[in-house]
């Protein structure tokens, strides 16, 4: 087992080893923030875990980022949000993405690259505590936790997503 888990490491590059420790820390401050998001960590098909995405803007405004793709509880890829919008924004804002999938086959539409946000998805903002009244909406459930700046907008509606498998 060791063997193995060495050898998918190795697999990686450096940089995408850094988003898997970053995404690993990144669960543990989603659970500390709202422990009621262990029941969608346990019990989804899986989720991409986006430790880091930088959002921004002013008039015209977008928001990137990578990540790591779970299922069964192991990381089987990469994956990178991409967001460009116009409309009435201003700031700056680093925050912790997690998207979470109810089933299998709506794991598969993020894997096989046929997913995005429509453009009136919201995230669940943690800080308001309401992750243990949170449910699936087609088939995802989406969580934001800002990490630092100031930005008055926070939809995640317009996101387009890569993945690339291990």
């Amino acid at each position: 087992m060791t063997l193995l888990f060495g050898v998918s490491v190795m697999a990686q590059s450096k940089k995408d080893q850094k988003i898997i420790d970053d995404a690993q820390k990144a669960k543990q401050t989603l659970l500390n923030a709202q422990p009621g998001l262990e029941d969608f960590f346990e019990d989804s098909a899986g989720y991409a875990l986006f430790p880091n995405v930088g959002k921004g803007g002013f008039i015209i405004g977008g928001a990137s980022g990578n990540g790591v793709v779970y299922e069964g509880g192991s990381a089987v890829g990469m994956a990178d949000l991409k967001k460009l919008n116009v409309g009435l924004q201003a700031g700056g804002q680093a925050i912790i993405e997690v998207i979470f999938f109810e089933t299998d086959v709506d794991l598969e539409r993020f894997k096989g690259g046929e997913f995005q946000f429509a453009a009136e998805t919201s995230a669940v903002a943690l800080k308001s505590g309401v992750a243990f009244n949170a449910k699936y909406k087609d088939g995802v459930a989406v969580f934001a936790l800002p990490k630092a700046g100031l930005m008055a907008d926070a939809s995640v509606g317009g996101q387009k997503f890569g993945y690339k498998a291990f």
